[in-house]
């Protein structure tokens, strides 16, 4: 019998010992406390129609034990509007107790209007910690010396005219404004060089011309080269004495073939005269740009039509006559 009750007083013990020892493993790995501590934004790249803002965040590890995956969502709204511009969220590795880790966004806004930047800070579905900021005035940044929102697409090429050993090759520039706002005027160098002894053969000032917002232009320049040549066809723009964009594209005149394994290199003939185009394809809706103006027929000077006219007039006058007789 007191066997029976030592027994039973052991067990007891045990339980309770059991179940304090539990709390205090519960207690021990308690779940980890993390929070925002700090955010930093930098403009990457300004343009005139849009700035790249670099967004970094620094999340510090308090306390506790990292179980679940922790997770950083940054969302922007448009202050006015309050319409979600962007969202990004990154996925965070553990972080140890007492550290600060730091995490980076790239985002992209139009410099005119106002913005609400949130930042969500989650340890799988439960939120951490949460901070906020607005931006304003970004139209206030200075552009970027290189960035006019302009781009060169790519270049199509025409021959126009055959004279002797010259070629006169017609250079489509396709530009095309990525930005919201209508472009500036600027001013465009077209030039063709020679491949092999990189001599400049012709070269033409243009201008880009004003652009509207997404839209795409072709201004088209006329440069007149040596035959059987080949050429690298460049496109300049310039902003006032700084050239901000540069473009090229390839004619060959007097290209050139591998024959055999060896390499024999031979050249292949070009009769530049075959692809000349007489008038270019216009755009719907558009005049054509080389139409063949109108020309009145001159008076006085007798043609096919004016010798069939009096040859009728004679037969009439015969047929006329005789019927008289």
């Amino acid at each position: 019998m007191v066997n029976n009750i030592r027994i039973y007083f052991i067990a007891i013990f045990l339980l309770t010992l059991t179940i304090y020892s539990s709390g205090c493993i519960k207690n021990f790995e308690k779940e980890s406390n993390i929070i925002i501590t700090d955010t930093e934004l930098s403009a990457d790249k300004v343009t005139s129609s849009f700035v790249d803002i670099n967004v970094t965040t620094y999340i510090l590890h308090t306390s506790g034990v990292q179980k679940n995956d922790t997770s950083l969502q940054l969302k922007v709204f448009d202050s006015n509007t309050d319409f979600l511009k962007s969202r990004k969220a990154t996925e965070i590795g553990p972080i140890k107790e007492g550290e600060t880790a730091s995490v980076s966004h790239s985002i992209r806004l139009p410099r005119e209007g106002t913005y609400r930047v949130e930042f969500v800070l989650s340890d799988g579905n439960k939120t951490k910690s949460t901070a906020e900021i607005y931006l304003s005035g970004l139209e206030r940044l200075k552009t970027d010396v290189q960035e006019i929102g302009i781009g060169i697409d790519s270049i199509d090429f025409l021959v126009r005219k055959v004279v002797g050993n010259n070629v006169v090759i017609e250079s489509d520039v396709y530009l095309t404004n990525s930005g919201s706002n209508v472009s500036q005027d600027y001013k465009m160098l077209v030039k063709a060089r020679e491949m092999d002894a990189r001599l400049i053969a012709d070269k033409v000032w243009a201008t880009t011309g004003l652009i509207g917002p997404e839209e795409t232009v072709v201004r088209s320049v006329n440069l007149t080269v040596p035959d059987n040549y080949n050429y690298v066809v460049e496109v300049l723009v310039w902003k006032d004495n700084v050239l901000v964009k540069r473009g090229e594209d390839y004619v060959q005149l007097n290209p050139q073939k591998v024959i055999d394994k060896n390499k024999t290199v031979e050249s292949k003939d070009i009769v530049t005269s075959d692809f000349v185009v007489e008038t270019p394809p216009s755009a719907p809706g558009e005049t054509p740009a080389y139409e063949t103006p109108y020309e009145e027929p001159e008076v006085g000077t007798p043609g096919f039509g004016s010798v069939l006219a009096i040859i009728s007039l004679i037969a009439v006058f015969i047929i006329f006559r005789r019927r008289s007789v």
